[in-house]
């Protein structure tokens, strides 16, 4: 039997902007914070989980079963993506964030090693599917649901999404900034490592608390909705995904460039280790930072105009910009290097959850977002760190990450030169159905 509101029952006040993307970033952040903090100590987890003679072979082992846990979130972002479209956006915010909790539990207390044997690399390696497949759902129904509360503030509002993923990079980046001054090296190896998975366990149960308050906008609940958005997507959306995916490469890429700048800054540079975290924690301000204001920007001047300028900008620059770090090496070269990178990620990836959301309609637009954002992070970032260090090893340049970055940037551009057709097209077939 169902209650009148005259029954007694307590009315939920709406929540305000402002709490939504609280709400919708606190979860965001323990999301993002599991995935970099494993990149970050990617040296430590190698020689505790995946255990070999030869260095390099054990850093390739790390960033692939890194890279292959990226293998899971397509399948995530179907999974939960549709999941988001048919039963809403929070219930899958809910599961995500669930999900990623008990993953990064498995990497916090799973013995080394030394004291399993092949069950502790096979326990990582399923813990990272667990989080792949969590992150999966995350980019898709978030970023809908905060796009849907302010339609008309789509890029500032949609910002949040990324700026909580630089926040995430600047902690995770303070944490080994943190230990690595407050610890022994050797203690660092033994124990201190597991440290930030701990911390990060702490923002699971606030990012639940927070996400049970949330409510799916009239944008949402007032739409058409369809039964099979999975079947829509890939029947008569494929050149969105293509677009939006290719519209990713490069600020991905980015990323997880520099979530491996730990790791590349101690290996091939030879820096301390508290200075290439000091690095990366200053690329993580400038991406909590910046990326609000590129958002607002973008609902501006045009969301096109700005990432297909910072596109180019990065495509001639970003080699200059690592050979002269490397001719002139040097704590302020490394720290010049990271912020201009950080910067011009900030404002591309500012405007980009934004224009992938007006790619798709409402009823299939967490399902097209979480496949096309999913499929480019698995191709373009997640193994990313295993292809730097392989072009590093092969050329023995270490200005090799570059040039993966600027292949990245081409296949930006080109979608991005690709997406006003292609928005054209669908629209003509929306009107014309």
């Amino acid at each position: 039997m169902s209650h009148s509101l005259s029954s007694g029952s307590p009315v939920r006040r709406p929540l305000s902007l402002t709490q939504i993307v609280i709400a919708t970033s606190a979860g965001n952040a323990l999301e993002w914070f599991d995935i970099a903090i494993y990149g970050f100590f990617a040296i430590y987890i190698g020689k505790h989980f995946f255990p070999t003679a030869n260095q390099t072979a054990s850093l390739l082992l790390t960033f692939g079963t890194f890279g292959a846990s990226y293998l899971v979130r397509p399948i995530g972002g179907l999974v939960l993506g549709a999941y988001a479209d048919k039963r809403g956006r929070k219930a899958a915010l809910m599961m995500s964030v669930g999900l990623m909790m008990l993953g990064t539990a498995i990497v916090a207390v799973i013995p080394s090693y030394a004291s399993i044997g092949i069950a502790a690399p096979i326990g990582v390696f399923a813990a990272r599917l667990i989080q792949g497949f969590s992150a999966g759902g995350e980019f898709g129904a978030s970023t809908a649901m905060l796009i849907e509360h302010a339609p008309h503030r789509r890029g500032f509002l949609a910002s949040w999404q990324f700026a909580t993923q630089g926040l995430s990079t600047l902690m995770a980046a303070t944490c080994g900034f943190a230990l690595a001054k407050l610890l022994s090296h050797d203690a660092l190896m033994a124990w201190g490592w597991r440290v930030p998975f701990f911390f990060g366990l702490l923002i699971g149960p606030v990012g639940l608390y927070l996400r049970r308050f949330l409510e799916d906008a009239p944008d949402f609940t007032e739409a058409e909705h369809t039964k099979t958005p999975v079947r829509d997507v890939f029947l008569a959306q494929k050149r969105m995904m293509l677009v939006a995916t290719g519209a990713l490469a490069v600020s991905t890429s980015v990323n997880y460039l520099l979530q491996y700048l730990p790791t590349y800054g101690i290996r091939e540079l030879h820096m301390p280790a508290s200075t290439s975290f000091a690095a990366t924690m200053l690329g993580g301000v400038i991406l909590t930072c910046v990326t609000p204001f590129a958002g607002h920007l973008s609902d501006r001047i045009g969301r096109l105009t700005q990432m297909i300028t910072v596109g180019l900008l990065l495509l001639v620059s970003v080699y200059p910009a690592f050979a002269y770090t490397i001719d002139h090496l040097s704590v302020m070269t490394l720290f010049g290097l990271v912020a201009w990178l950080a910067l011009l990620k900030s404002i591309y990836f500012g405007a980009l959850p934004a224009l992938m959301s007006e790619l798709f309609p409402a009823a299939t637009r967490s399902t097209g977002m979480s496949v096309a954002y999913n499929v480019g992070v698995t191709v373009f970032g997640g193994f990313t760190p295993a292809v730097v260090t392989w072009l590093v090893s092969v050329t023995a340049n270490r200005s090799a990450p570059s040039f993966y970055l600027m292949v990245t940037a081409m296949i930006s551009l080109a979608a991005l030169a690709s997406v006003s057709r292609v928005k054209r097209v669908a629209s003509e077939r929306r009107f014309a159905a």
